[in-house]
């Protein structure tokens, strides 16, 4: 009942064009990942939601960080301790600063959404030459799926203006 009233709320929500882009996109990852969870056998279980991916941190040690789906790559990353939470606000790329920037290995960079236009344009901005990397995505626009069971992400060494 609660979820039922949450996606009629959600539906209403999405249309308001007061709301950011990041805002419509957090309630539409909530409402369906909470319908596909709803429409199966009653509640799912959480460990089918569990996506195991590698990371190879800035020392070039690869890391296996577990996320679920519907959660953003960045949440399983700062989860992990890869990416340092109090560096980026969640899921905002109003006010984002490619703090969570990660590079996708070739193979599965077709398996992934495009990235947005305001994702491309965040990630030129704070490039050095103003260049678009084709493997450079912001964690906090890669929502995790069960497609990406095994994906490889390269965490970059922080930028020496972002080191304190």
């Amino acid at each position: 009942m609660a979820i039922a009233i949450f996606n009629k709320l959600a539906s209403q929500i999405s249309r308001t064009p007061s709301l950011s882009l990041s805002s419509r996109a957090v309630i539409a990852r909530f409402s369906a990942s909470s319908s596909s969870s709803s429409s199966t056998t009653g509640s799912a279980k959480v460990s089918d939601r569990i996506v195991k991916l590698f990371a190879i941190d800035p020392d070039g040690q690869k890391q296996e960080v577990l996320g679920l789906s519907g959660q953003t790559l960045l949440k399983a990353l700062t989860n992990k301790g890869l990416i340092d939470p109090a560096s980026h606000r969640l899921e905002e790329i109003d006010a984002c600063s490619a703090e969570c920037e990660v590079h996708i290995a070739q193979e599965w960079l077709e398996k992934l959404p495009p990235p947005s236009y305001d994702e491309q344009y965040v990630l030129k901005r704070n490039s050095r030459n103003r260049e678009l990397n084709k493997h450079a995505r912001l964690g906090c626009q890669v929502v995790l799926s069960q497609d990406m069971q095994g994906m490889v992400v390269a965490v970059p060494e922080p930028k020496p203006w972002d080191i304190p």
